[in-house]
């Protein structure tokens, strides 16, 4: 569903709901995809979106549920009935009910689990026992393997009895009679390949093997870098535990662009567009405190040059030029940093060259931008002392960002801290605080 195709179909949910002519917006939610009704849901209020939940066909309440986000598929499992929620978690994908069990309560887990059969418990399980944010977490056991000595006949024949495949099933995988994993037999080179021939002749030993404990940021690069439909997941003895596909890929590099985003501003990934005033309040409140901190850091610099300004005037007009550039150059670096990280470009053994080649592109752009505004302070304040003084804070304070924008995220993710979620804020502090007091030092110095 594209953009324009969403907002058509939310307005005229909307008019249908508002007018009270509930079966045209029953139907439309009901030739809905499970992703698209998850997205229709956390583009309403709550109070919307509560009756159109109830539109929701029982036998994909589960498949929408996974697709939405957490705080608004907890606000939803809280007011559904346990028998309601074991039956959404029927007929699920294993990889896909794992996700979900994890936000059940342990009451209704323990009977999701009681309601299958002894093999499908133990394969979520084997699911449920890897963090969410690992292979192991996205994996489903939902494999199809055979073995390198049988013919291609043989497994056309068993594939043909089988009578379906797992959903984004692009090879088979390759096992031997220890359930080790030795490879991949793609499905074009089996209808193709002549009957005669070994699975094992066609074996492509290069095909490659995740380990269950591997970070799911880790997975989607390797995903990307092969151009992969689906991958196996194997133990450290050998032994193949399931596979991972390139749909839960697409779901982890869209919450991982999602975390960037929102970590940067203070806010959770799982951020409620249409949460009650509120929570939404409390959620936000840590961080604007932190960000007062900072605040006050910058205001005690000016503070300690109170009779600079109160000489030189002229200087308060320009202080936030100074700051705001800094801090923009500091951001670009900062992103920048923060993207090469995620995408294991960026390590301590490349930092000095990216160091040195932000500062020079600091130092290329303040030259530029300090003549700029050393002229038109010129033109405002028709003094060239002022104008020196604010071009050479400018060009200083570019300088600081570059070098704080490259240090700060590698600090950061040395000591195990999200950069994405502290960077912008220590990079702010000391902008601010750098361009204040060279800005006002310099002006102490030269124009008092």
């Amino acid at each position: 569903m594209t953009a324009g195709n969403k907002e058509l179909r939310l307005g005229a949910l909307r008019e249908a709901l508002a007018s009270g002519t509930l079966r045209p917006a029953q139907r439309m939610v009901a030739a809905m995809h499970p992703a698209e009704v998850a997205s229709m849901l956390e583009s309403l209020p709550p109070r919307q979106r509560e009756l159109v939940w109830e539109f929701v066909d029982k036998e994909i309440e589960g498949d929408v549920l996974v697709e939405l986000n957490e705080n608004v598929r907890n606000e939803l499992i809280e007011e559904m009935e346990t028998a309601e929620l074991v039956a959404a978690a029927e007929g699920m994908e294993l990889d896909d009910l794992a996700d979900l069990v994890r936000d059940l309560p342990e009451t209704v887990t323990l009977q999701v689990l009681r309601s299958m059969d002894q093999r499908d418990r133990e394969r979520l399980r084997n699911v449920l026992a890897w963090p969410d944010d690992s292979a192991g977490g996205l994996m489903n056991t939902d494999t199809v393997s055979v073995r390198p000595d049988v013919t291609l006949e043989v497994v056309l024949r068993y594939l043909r009895m089988r009578g379906d495949l797992p959903p984004r099933t692009d090879s088979l995988f390759v096992v031997d009679r220890d359930d080790r994993y030795l490879g991949t037999i793609g499905l074009t080179r089996i209808i193709t390949g002549d009957p005669d021939d070994a699975v094992g002749d066609s074996l492509d030993t290069d095909a490659p093997r995740i380990e269950p404990d591997t970070a799911a940021h880790e997975v989607a690069q390797l995903f990307q870098d092969r151009d992969l439909v689906s991958a196996a997941v194997v133990g450290r003895e050998g032994k193949l535990l399931g596979r991972i596909t390139v749909d839960d890929v697409v779901d982890v590099i869209r919450e991982e662009a999602e975390h960037s985003v929102l970590s940067m501003a203070g806010l959770q990934d799982d951020e409620d567009l249409f949460a009650a005033i509120v929570p939404s309040a409390q959620r936000r409140m840590l961080w604007l405190g932190i960000n007062l901190v900072t605040a006050f850091l910058a205001a005690s610099v000016v503070k300690s040059f109170e009779g600079t300004i109160e000489k030189v005037a002229a200087l308060a007009a320009l202080m936030p030029i100074v700051a705001s550039m800094g801090g923009i150059a500091g951001t670009q670096t900062v992103t920048l940093l923060i993207r090469g990280l995620a995408l294991g470009q960026v390590q301590w053994a490349n930092a000095r060259w990216l160091l040195f080649k932000e500062i020079a592109v600091a130092g290329f752009n303040g030259i530029i931008w300090a003549v700029v505004v050393g002229a038109v302070t010129v033109f405002w304040f028709g003094t060239w002392k002022i104008a020196g003084v604010i071009a050479a804070a400018m060009l200083i304070n570019l300088l600081a960002a570059a070098i704080v924008g490259v240090v700060v995220p590698l600090t950061l993710r040395r000591f195990a801290i999200d950069p994405a979620l502290s960077a912008g804020v220590i990079l702010t502090t000391f902008t601010d605080c750098i361009g204040f007091a060279t800005l006002l030092g310099l002006g102490a110095w030269f124009l008092t």
